[in-house]
Parts: C-alpha cells; sequence; structure tokens
C-alpha cells in the first residue's frame, strides 16, 4: 500500500490500523541535538486522544501513550531514524460485525473494497481517524526543530456545526472547549451539539491555522508552491473538504483594489494573501483555514448498499464523536508543522 510516507527531507511514515494491535511511525531528516522526549511528544497526543471532545467526544478511551524506539539519547535527536508506537487499548472489534458486509455512508468502504478486494471493517482500519495519533506524534517532533527557527503555529475552532466565532483568541484557545478562538461562542456551540446529538446527527466546522516567523521566501515556486503544500497535507486528512489562504475564497468576490495587499516601508498594510505571494512565503502571519465535514458514523438510518451491490438499510452503533473538533484541531496543526519542517530543510539545503 503506498501513501504512507509524507515529506522529502523530513518525512513521516506511519503504520497501524484503528482495532489492531497499535499505530506509530518513523520520522527521518529531523536533525540532531533536538530536545526530545515522550513527554514533549505526549503534550501533543494528549490534546486529539478520545475523551477530549466534551459533548461530543467518542466514549472509547485510549491513553495515547507515546513510546519512544530509537532516535534519541540523552534527551536529544541523534540524527537518525526516530521510532515510535502507540498501542491500541480500548478497541471493542464487535461493535463492527454486524456492518461487515455493508459499506457505510461518507466512510472509505467501498474505495478500500474496490482498491484492493478487501478491507479491515473494524472501525474502518487504516481509513479511521485514529490513524492521524501518528501524525501528531510526528508534528511534535517538527514543531521541535522549527521552534529553533523561530517558527510557531497555533490552531483554533472558528466555526462549528454553522456557527462562526467572532473573535480570534488563538492564545486562549487550548484552554477553551472545543479549542475555539472565541469564549463567548461556546455557549451556542454546547447548545447545538447538544441539539444534534439529541437527534442521533453530527456535525462539522472550520478551523484556522496561524503560522508565525515564517522568513520571506520560503516554497518553491510552480508545482511546489507554498500554499499548494499546505493544501495537500491538510486535505490529506480525511475529513477535511476543503482548504483555503487568506481571504480565500472570499477573495472570488472582491475587486483587485481591495484585495490586493499594499505595501509600505513598514510593511504590508493588509493580509489578504495570507502571507504567501506566488507560492512563497511573503514574511507576514500565514493563515490557513480547514473545512471539516460532519463525522459521517451517525446514530439514523441510511440508505446504501452491502458488498454484493444489494439494497440494504443502516444504522451505525458503537461509539463515536459528535464532531471531529476539537480532536482534530491538533492533527491539523501537525500536518501544517511537517510542511513546514520538510520546506525550512529545503531552503537549508540549497543554501537560501
Amino acid at each position: 500500500m503506498s501513501g504512507n510516507t509524507f515529506g522529502t527531507l523530513f518525512r513521516l511514515c506511519t503504520f497501524g490500523e484503528s482495532h489492531g494491535a497499535g499505530l506509530g511511525g518513523v520520522v527521518e531528516g529531523c536533525p540532531p541535538g533536538l530536545p526530545l522526549s515522550e513527554e514533549i511528544i505526549q503534550q501533543e497526543l494528549d490534546r486529539r486522544k478520545p475523551g477530549q471532545g466534551g459533548l461530543a467526544a467518542t466514549a472509547r478511551k485510549e491513553s495515547d501513550t507515546v513510546r519512544l524506539l530509537s532516535g534519541v539519547f540523552e534527551g536529544q535527536s541523534t540524527g537518525t531514524p526516530i521510532g515510535f508506537v502507540i498501542m491500541n487499548e480500548g478497541q471493542r472489534s464487535g461493535d463492527y460485525s454486524a456492518i461487515m458486509n455493508v459499506y457505510r455512508p461518507g466512510h472509505a468502504d467501498l474505495g478500500y473494497d474496490a482498491k484492493f478486494g478487501r478491507r479491515d471493517y473494524r472501525g474502518g482500519g487504516r481509513s479511521s481517524g485514529r490513524e492521524t495519533v501518528s501524525r501528531v506524534a510526528g508534528g511534535a517532533i517538527a514543531q521541535e526543530f522549527l521552534r529553533t527557527q523561530g517558527i510557531e503555529v497555533c490552531a483554533a475552532t472558528v466555526e462549528l456545526g454553522g456557527i462562526a466565532a467572532q473573535g480570534r483568541d488563538f492564545d486562549g484557545a487550548l484552554a477553551r472547549p472545543f479549542f475555539s478562538a472565541d469564549a463567548d461562542s461556546v455557549p451556542q456551540w454546547e447548545e447545538r451539539v447538544r441539539s444534534v446529538k439529541s437527534a442521533g446527527d453530527t456535525l462539522g466546522g472550520v478551523v484556522e491555522l496561524r503560522i508565525s516567523g515564517v522568513p520571506a521566501g520560503l516554497g518553491e515556486p510552480v508545482f511546489d508552491k507554498l500554499d499548494a503544500r499546505l493544501a495537500y497535507a491538510l486535505m490529506g486528512v480525511g475529513a477535511v473538504k476543503g482548504v483555503e489562504v487568506g481571504a480565500g475564497f472570499a477573495a472570488a468576490r472582491l475587486t483587485g483594489s481591495t484585495n490586493n495587499d499594499p505595501m509600505s516601508p513598514d510593511g504590508f498594510l493588509s493580509n489578504n494573501a495570507g502571507g504567501i505571494l506566488g507560492g512563497m512565503s511573503s514574511g507576514q502571519e500565514i493563515i490557513v483555514r480547514a473545512a471539516v465535514k460532519p463525522i459521517p458514523s451517525i446514530a439514523l438510518p441510511q440508505q446504501t448498499v452491502n458488498a454484493k451491490g444489494e439494497a440494504a438499510s443502516i444504522t451505525i452503533g458503537g461509539r463515536h464523536d459528535i464532531c471531529a473538533i476539537p480532536r482534530i484541531v491538533p492533527v491539523l496543526k501537525a500536518m501544517v508543522l511537517l510542511t513546514l519542517a520538510d520546506f525550512a530543510l529545503l531552503q537549508r539545503r540549497v543554501g537560501r
């Protein structure tokens, strides 16, 4: 199976399934001498682990405890491949036996059967959102490297269930429910989740990522544009269905005179470009948003087909989040971190 490795110089290769023995990965290209430990990685994993969604959370319990296997000695990276593993603890594969021959709407079941002629029906196997735990661990390692370059990534929820946040306080987001960018939005979101949960349905939302400290010129023109690679990274997360940079889709409704960011001797006067011009960083804050679809596992009857192509009806039980937010927030942050670490090493290689 291809597609399990991300990056060119700073590379993450992941393995594992939702209901297998565990998940993990190998990071290659990490420079030596970085402070690194299981505790550092665990801080990021704890923000993604099951149970972090409050009213929207799954009942599945996992400690998501990481174990470093290689590439770290006396609290620092050695420059060799960094191997890590996170064991599964709370899987209940029997929850999926009733749907082993039925395709779940909104899931990857049909695609896996079409591509491989077989699939792991237990929670979706490799296509499960649980696969992202390895990305968060890899992103935590990338974050330590980027900090040596003065680059920081912040992420927060700016919309949930169609209700947009009005404020943008990223500094306090990690301490709020839903990792919200606006404290005043939390009560509205909680009520929206309660209502949808009681109806047996699910919700989506929007996550915004802000990147500071990126010098001008990071990125490669034409096919390896920085914004193109960020979009590729974020779209590689299963629940993401759209990505926009800066003004994004709103730019299509502006004129050139209002969309262009004027420049002065003191710097840019606006940031509709989202910190990226011509596929390269402009030195401004980079702003990216990702649209997250509703969780496809719902407790309502749905029309579908079975593996024989026959009409069927399905109601999905088991333990599922009502919304991928907030647990997807550290996942999206990790993909941005991995992308920037790769570009930083590419920039260093050509001496720029």
